[in-house]
């Protein structure tokens, strides 16, 4: 009976740290820590689309800058320019920035880019994302276009944020934060 209680108790801590190294070692880490960085800072976007208010959409921080909810649809067609790109496939955008004016359009686009995005990333592997493609006039890898889609979301995404504290809004990555002390 102990060797039985003993032989169970082994497998099962042998089945646990197995279980804990393919869960801490996914099959394409790269891509997965990639996806996850993109998705945190696309998080951040959809919250401070879906926190400013209607009214504030077309709020520009000075008058030659795009308003707020331009630069949601411009992120949108980011999203679908470099995913696209991407994967080898058309970009299937419809000009979102220069079409789309509402708040529950604006909102619908970028979560739907994000979405389109994430088909993606979930159809790369690490190898085909090491496989090289043309942006711009550089030969870049197309994990690294998907690296710099994040790059160009998280740049706007900090445009965003100065909207909102304009308009007196905590932005999304500063919720639950104590305030500053006052002077």
């Amino acid at each position: 009976m102990k060797k039985t209680l003993y032989l169970c108790t082994a497998l099962l801590s042998a089945a646990s740290v197995c279980h804990a190294q393919t869960a801490a070692s996914p099959a394409n880490p790269i891509t997965q820590s990639e996806k996850g960085l993109y998705n945190f800072i696309a998080g951040t976007i959809v919250g401070a689309a879906q926190k400013m208010p209607e009214e504030n959409y077309s709020f520009k921080a000075t008058p030659d800058v795009r308003s707020f909810g331009q630069l949601v649809g411009h992120v949108a067609d980011a999203n679908y320019m470099f995913c696209s790109m991407a994967s080898g496939e058309t970009n299937p955008s419809k000009n979102i920035e220069k079409t789309k004016t509402s708040k529950a359009d604006l909102v619908a686009a970028v979560k739907d880019s994000i979405a389109y995005c994430n088909q993606v990333y979930d159809k790369m592997t690490d190898a085909s994302g090491s496989q090289m493609t043309k942006f711009r006039s550089f030969n870049l890898s197309r994990l690294t276009i998907l690296s710099l889609n994040t790059a160009h979301t998280d740049e706007h995404y900090g445009n965003i944020v100065t909207y909102m504290r304009l308009k007196g809004l905590v932005p999304p990555t500063s919720e639950g934060q104590a305030a500053p002390p006052k002077k």
